[in-house]
């Protein structure tokens, strides 16, 4: 895997990472925060994809923007495109995941001809706070406001966050206990748990908390309108998504495919074989829709009102 840093439009220096295995582009719009290590299937020559993707503004080694109101939506996806630019890729398949899936489906809004697929696990268009804790039942209102109320005050504890996240030991007993807690489910590799969460755990805490709340006002939506061909993938027992706003948000678009998968929010971490199989078959379908010839009416150029037929 390689890493390397480059411009954002706004001349933020991003850092993006390419796996650098053989296959067709796919962009990975990640997790807040998150890193290569979190999709393992990804990674190996088998999964038959070369992803690229980037550490967010501000996380790892990415930097912070000059104007640190620069961590809208939209700066996000401006981070995709300066992805694919700098890697010459004019088109290929996009994956999202959690707060992925809104730059995943911005982008495919703002830019369609960048995009020929959506693959987006574990997340919704939009309101983002919206969708926690959705599986326990509690009214939409009601967790909005707990989860954006809890958010102000984990930036504000970040630095004692960061005292005491920094030194949790990773390790067999920490994770066991983590795939047990509820928030991840045991079905996740635990050599894969501990690789993911040992860089994540050195977040400065009070700056990813500011990341997420800067996306608080995106409103909920639906994937109505996007073209390409879309798999939905939803954790049943997701604690920060709700599956079933997940699942409503592809309901009645054609070209969309979904599927739950008995996980929480960490889908990739505790189904990568799902993964690697929909991303097969979403590649497939894509492969389908380029081969198919143009409609009729396409290839005849439209009538103007100086046409023989108008006039």
């Amino acid at each position: 895997m390689r890493e390397h840093g480059l411009p954002s439009a706004d001349g933020t220096r991003i850092v993006a990472w390419d796996s650098e295995t053989p296959g067709p582009p796919v962009l990975l719009c990640p997790g807040l925060g998150t890193i290569p290590e979190a999709w393992p299937s990804l990674l190996l020559p088998s999964a038959g994809v070369r992803v690229r993707s980037w550490y967010h503004r501000g996380t790892f080694t990415s930097d912070r923007p000059a104007d640190r109101d620069r961590i809208r939506l939209d700066d996000h996806v401006d981070d995709a495109l300066a992805v694919l630019d700098a890697a010459g890729v004019r088109r290929c398949v996009v994956i999202g995941w959690s707060m992925g899936v809104m730059v995943a489906t911005r982008l495919a809004r703002r830019f369609p001809d960048r995009v020929s697929g959506l693959l987006l696990a574990a997340g919704t268009p939009g309101d983002l706070f919206g969708g926690i804790g959705g599986v326990l039942g509690l009214p939409i209102g009601l967790r909005r406001a707990l989860a954006v109320g809890a958010a102000h005050t984990v930036r504000g504890a970040g630095p004692v966050l960061d005292a005491v996240l920094h030194r949790v030991p990773v390790n067999a007993i920490t994770m066991n206990l983590l795939r047990h807690s509820g928030f991840m489910l045991p079905g996740a590799d635990p050599d894969a748990v501990a690789a993911a969460v040992t860089r994540f755990l050195k977040h400065d805490w009070r700056w990813y908390v500011t990341l997420a709340l800067a996306l608080r006002d995106v409103p909920a939506g639906d994937l109505s309108g996007i073209d390409c061909p879309i798999t939905v993938l939803a954790g049943r027992y997701d604690l920060l998504t709700d599956p079933s706003s997940a699942a409503r948000a592809a309901e009645g678009v054609p070209n969309a495919r979904t599927r739950v998968v008995p996980t929480s929010h960490f889908l990739p971490l505790e189904a990568p074989e799902v993964v690697v199989e929909e991303l097969d078959l979403l590649l497939d379908r894509v492969d389908e829709r380029a081969r198919r010839p143009e409609p009729l009416d396409a290839l005849i150029p439209p009538l103007t009102r100086g046409s023989r037929a108008l006039t």
